[in-house]
């Protein structure tokens, strides 16, 4: 089943109320956006892993799927069975763990690979909704995934929350990757957002290594480190279980980036 334009039916009883978008935000210290400039650099796994770490640091954390036509943040949580219930009064958020919260459209959807075919305008109009009509309640953090590139979601991200706290760039080291990736870093200065670092991602053999932390040096912004290429992350996202959690080197480094995020955010 395809889900298009003209199509509301399994989003209509959360397209409706009164707006309190301003009131939710209030409610939440620190909103993060992950961005990158292209698709296949880790940008959702890297979400969902900062997510999960924060919230086993007992932080109270949101984690919003922003990216409407490619929702992956479900099956990195093995949440795909599941479906959001939302009524008059607002959209209940899934709740992973007590101090972790879940929204994508995923778990919205009529079956699992139904396409979204929606314009820009309606696509603004179910992100605001997520942050207007979502009963998020009382957050340290929202992390904010956002699909590849600068265009309708992370534009209506940083228009419709006042007060974004920083942005993360994903970004792999081969020159492709890059010259996007630096677009990313230019939408967020452009639009007054402060980086809180880059993440390099997937380094070795295959794609090399020490682009994204040039990159970082060339544009005066925080690095925060770098991940290699291991089977490990792989197996984690498809798996439903987050690579943070296990005992291998690659869950060591990334906490160390969490470390560097939290202290950037001061």
């Amino acid at each position: 089943m395809t889900v298009m334009e003209q199509d509301l039916s399994k989003i209509k009883p959360i397209l409706q109320g009164r707006s309190q978008l301003d009131e939710n935000m209030k409610k939440i210290k620190y909103k993060i956006m992950v961005m990158s400039g292209k698709g296949g650099v880790g940008k959702t796994t890297v979400a969902v892993n900062l997510a999960v770490e924060l919230s086993n640091r007992g932080y109270r954390v949101g984690l919003l799927d922003s990216d409407i036509h490619g929702p992956n943040v479900p099956k990195m949580l093995n949440l795909e069975n599941e479906q959001l219930y939302g009524d008059d009064s607002g959209i209940y958020p899934m709740e992973v763990t007590p101090n972790l919260k879940v929204i994508s459209i995923g778990m919205m959807l009529p079956e699992q690979d139904a396409p979204i075919i929606w314009r820009g305008s309606l696509k603004h109009k179910m992100i605001q909704q997520f942050l207007e009509q979502v009963n998020w309640g009382e957050l340290d953090f929202l992390v904010i995934d956002l699909p590849p590139g600068t265009g309708d979601e992370p534009l209506s991200i940083a228009q419709l929350i006042k007060d974004v706290s920083g942005v993360i760039i994903v970004v792999t080291p081969q020159e492709v990757a890059l010259m996007d990736a630096k677009k990313a870093i230019k939408f967020a200065k452009e639009l007054n957002l402060k980086i809180l670092g880059l993440i390099e991602n997937m380094t070795g053999n295959i794609f090399g290594e020490g682009g994204g932390e040039k990159a970082t040096r060339e544009y005066d912004i925080p690095f925060l480190g770098r991940l290699s290429m291991d089977p490990e992350i792989v197996r984690s996202g498809d798996s439903g279980e987050p690579f943070v959690l296990k005992d291998i080197e690659s869950a060591k480094k990334f906490k160390e980036m969490v470390d560097r995020i939290i202290k950037n955010l001061q």
